[in-house]
């Protein structure tokens, strides 16, 4: 066993390898001005997250309603290709906290096949890299060369670039990515390269057991794991349980026909391409001098509209359901929504942070 705690998810669906901490929060306009200034890095603060509208849990529910079946037969394709890919015991690192949800149901459908697997959730932070701690913590319990590491989708490409840069050091972990999106053309696995509405996608800690995006900063001693909030005043609004039991029930049936994902994706290299096309039109566009400021990807879109300061919104289409809550956040919170068309293809949406600094 690997220890940790599962916030709240079920007991052993995973092991989350960080350090509950209690650190105020910081305003979101003040937050930004400290990123964009060079004053902090980002994951030295956390901006205090707020229960959802009753209109946007509905716009989850109905996400999930909708593309629960599509979600349930990838993610029972991606771990008959995982147990084909990875011989021996097969240990999954979620990056939290997007990866969770999906690393949760790959455990169980491993399970299922009869697969020896772990799940933990580690930390990995846009230039500070991923936890070593965290890893060295799993390298001494099970073998590192069965561990992948799992992601909900990508964005741009930054968290894929960050784990196979900080595994360049440490050679006993193959910088395997696992995501159920790779628009971008980062993945090692992925169940597709389009740009799709993963319903936990739009929500944050309510479907990732509770728990805040990762933190680094002077309350994280030298032996402790990355930090973390647990926002327990969510605790009413979660439904970390109710959306892995839901796939879950669509998951367990689909394993038996299901097809095993394999890691060769012949428009990986294409998708790539077209990604980096997209962030340099809107950069030259905007004059953005730094790319961290532009998050495609429905779900990128999505989070950086809830977390940071966005000074404008695109989708392919305003009428696209699987836009409906970046549609919804811009017109509850006054930010211009601008309609691209297949200029932001392979996205179908993408937000512009607002220059503050």
């Amino acid at each position: 066993m690997l220890g940790g705690f599962s916030g709240s998810f079920e007991a052993g669906d995973i092991a989350f390898l960080l350090t509950p901490l209690a650190i105020d929060e910081t305003p979101t306009e003040e937050k930004e001005r400290a990123i964009q200034s060079g004053a902090r890095h980002y994951s030295e603060m956390i901006g205090r997250e707020d229960p959802p509208s009753d209109e946007y849990r509905a716009i989850y529910a109905d996400a999930l309603a909708r593309h629960a079946p599509r979600a349930a037969r990838e993610i029972a394709g991606l771990a008959k290709g995982l147990a084909e890919a990875v011989p021996g015991p097969i240990t999954l690192l979620s990056l939290v906290r997007a990866g969770a949800p999906l690393g949760v149901l790959l455990k169980r459908a491993l399970e299922a096949l009869g697969r020896d697997v772990e799940h933990a959730g580690v930390s990995i932070i846009r230039d500070r890299g991923i936890d070593a701690l965290a890893l060295d913590h799993v390298a001494s319990r099970r073998p590192s060369e069965g561990a992948v590491f799992v992601d909900g989708w990508t964005g741009k490409g930054a968290i894929a670039g960050e784990l196979s840069r900080t595994l360049a050091d440490r050679p006993d972990y193959a910088p395997r990515l696992v995501t159920l999106a790779d628009p971008c053309g980062c993945a090692w696995l992925s169940a597709s390269g389009e740009d799709w509405l993963i319903p936990s996608g739009i929500l944050g800690a309510t479907v990732s057991g509770l728990v805040s995006r990762t933190i680094l900063n002077e309350a994280v001693g030298p032996g402790d794991f990355h930090g973390c909030r647990v926002w327990d005043h969510l605790a009413p609004y979660d439904v970390t349980r109710a959306h892995v039991e839901t796939l879950w029930a669509l998951v367990a049936p689909a394993l038996a026909d299901a097809a095993p994902i394999r890691p060769e994706d012949p428009g990986r290299a294409a998708r790539r391409a077209a990604s980096r096309e997209v962030v340099e039109a809107i950069a030259v566009r905007f004059g953005v001098d730094n790319r961290n400021r532009i998050k495609p990807g429905i779900a990128e879109a999505t989070r950086a509209v809830l977390r940071r300061v966005p000074e404008r919104i695109f989708v392919a289409s305003a009428a696209d359901p699987d836009c409906a809550a970046l549609v919804h956040l811009a017109r509850e919170r006054g930010v211009p929504l601008e309609e691209a068309g297949a200029r932001i293809a392979p996205y179908r949406a993408l937000t512009l942070i607002r220059r503050v600094s």
